[in-house]
């Protein structure tokens, strides 16, 4: 249990207005990875921002360059207080995405943090400058109340999650004995929802392609050869109907998890998604229906088309067009085989009438989980819930995609991470903001898992 004075201070960081201001200068960096102007400011924001913050902890701070170069630099703080003593690898990104400036409401601008009532508007307030702000913080205030942090600390940050972490598990790989920890601690992503505190051991994963109907290269009259010329739109429509059909479930068998582990099953059972005010309702008669809204979402995996088209849909014309394309996604679970993924498409379209449409894949973002029965998880459940006096989520993963395989799988290490966010927090939008309350209740819980583990460590 974190000490009454201790839970008081990480309080007063917010209730001061001290948290806030500080993030106002984290956000007044635009460290958008998708531009010029974004990478040099990345580059002051390591050198101007994170660099002094991991000092101030005692660290020694290095800059390593990216193996890849559509990436950007990583910067590594390491504190080692005793060889005997637990190692915990901490993770943030200092890059967001594009500002959308212009795009805000009420004038708001994504460089300056804005506040109305309980929320903080900001490009990177939620994504991801709020959320390592939060750890930084309670490092410090544990540094500050025990002269020492109990365990030895790795803080690395990337400036490139937001296009994919490029280099990022080559440089893993790379530096396996450097990064070598018992436990990554980190934020990122979202809680369940605003109100309920959050414990998620992973992600899931995300494999991108595109399906291409190019029949010919021109497009032809449709009353002179309706009925006569296969239409790419109407094969393509047909062939996508195939993968997923119009309720949403997947269809291609080798394309779904082999089974819901009864571990999952059982720590789904009675979350509540899309439980936050203004969350848009799950649509009745959509996806498996024979699992549960929350199973679907971090137990499963579906199919998503991201875009389609066909010649121009503003201004048509009485023609058989000549291409059709879409892209779509699959958002999958552990224990999905994706490697052959273009075969196993290629093929069932065949196999379903469809060998005209062509596949290409173009990503992949692996998949990955920490046990949920392993000790890590349990103990830091544990310390939440004695900290909020009630039961929290832990889920396996979360819908969407993080770069956890490289902790777990590169690293071989646990990962347990605690979201200062929330699903309504527009990151990657106009108005992306965070909640002052959760960033206070953050600040206490990941107060209260350092010092657990301080605590556990001089046992």
């Amino acid at each position: 249990m974190i000490p009454h004075h201790l839970r008081q201070k990480a309080e007063h960081q917010v209730d001061s207005g001290a948290f806030r201001e500080e993030l106002a200068r984290l956000v007044g960096y635009p460290t958008e990875s998708t531009t010029e102007r974004g990478r040099v400011a990345l580059k002051a924001y390591l050198g101007e921002v994170l660099t002094p913050l991991l000092t101030d902890l005692g660290c020694t701070v290095t800059e390593h360059p990216n193996p890849d170069p559509a990436g950007g630099p990583f910067l590594l703080g390491t504190r080692v207080e005793s060889p005997e003593l637990p190692t915990v690898l901490c993770y943030g990104h200092a890059d967001v995405v594009d500002g959308h400036s212009g795009q805000w409401s009420d004038g708001r601008a994504p460089w300056t943090l804005d506040v109305d009532g309980e929320r903080w508007y900001g490009r990177g307030t939620a994504d991801n400058k709020g959320q390592h702000l939060v750890n930084l913080t309670a490092l410090r205030l544990l540094l500050a109340e025990r002269g020492s942090l109990g365990f030895n600390l790795k803080f690395l940050f990337e400036t490139g999650e937001e296009i994919g972490s490029p280099g990022l598990a080559e440089f893993a790989a790379a530096h396996r004995e450097t990064l070598r920890a018992d436990v990554l601690i980190a934020s990122d992503g979202p809680r369940l929802d605003a109100a309920t505190p959050t414990l998620f051991l992973g992600s899931r994963g995300g494999l991108n392609f595109e399906l291409d109907a190019d029949l010919r290269p021109d497009s032809y009259h449709s009353g002179n050869w309706g009925g006569i010329l296969r239409n790419p739109a109407t094969t393509l429509a047909g062939a996508i109907t195939t993968l997923v059909d119009g309720h949403g479930r997947l269809k291609v068998p080798g394309l779904l998890p082999p089974d819901l582990p009864t571990a999952v099953r059982e720590a789904l059972a009675g979350i509540k998604v899309a439980n936050s005010p203004g969350d848009p309702h799950p649509d009745q008669g959509w996806g498996d229906e024979s699992l549960t809204a929350a199973e679907r979402l971090y137990g499963w995996n579906t199919l998503e088309v991201l875009a389609l088209g066909s010649a121009d849909i503003d201004r048509p014309v009485n023609a058989i067009p000549g291409r059709a394309r879409a892209a779509l996604q699959l958002r999958y679970v552990t224990g999905t085989e994706v490697g052959d993924a273009e075969r196993i498409l290629t093929e069932h379209l065949a196999a379903h009438g469809y060998p005209m449409v062509d596949v290409r894949i173009t990503g992949d973002f692996p998949a990955s989980r920490t046990d949920l029965d392993g000790r890590w998880p349990r103990w830091a459940a544990g310390v939440l819930e004695s900290v909020t006096g009630g039961p929290i989520a832990v889920l396996p993963n979360i819908g969407g995609s993080l770069p956890n395989f490289v902790f777990t799988e590169i690293l071989g290490m646990p990962a347990l991470w605690l979201p200062h966010s929330y699903p309504g927090c527009l990151q990657h939008a106009p108005d992306e903001h965070l909640l002052a309350p959760i960033a206070r209740e953050g600040l206490v819980l990941a107060t209260a898992v350092f010092h657990a583990l301080a605590e556990q460590a001089v046992r």
